[in-house]
């Protein structure tokens, strides 16, 4: 989980792109900047934090849970293919 930070920066900038830059008719930066601080604005009013509700125990269990997984499909499908 060490990206997560990254993750949310790029969910952001997503956003971003999509309703503040978009379409890009701007005929100068000073347009720019300002829909950019606007949005900045609203944003920064109304962001909530992020609760997490993955543990690192719970994320390890998960992980373990699919290699089993896997590793038992795995099996079976060998053995299919032997048949």
């Amino acid at each position: 989980m060490d990206a997560s930070w990254l993750n949310q920066a790029e969910v952001y900038f997503s956003v971003v792109q999509r309703k503040v830059v978009s379409p890009n008719d701007f005929t100068d930066l000073t347009k720019v900047e300002n829909r950019l601080r606007a949005f900045e604005d609203r944003y920064n009013a109304t962001a909530q934090p992020f609760q997490w509700k993955v543990t690192t125990s719970g994320l390890n269990d998960l992980l373990a849970r699919i290699d089993r997984y896997t590793a038992d499909h795995q099996e079976e499908s060998s053995t299919a293919r032997a048949a």
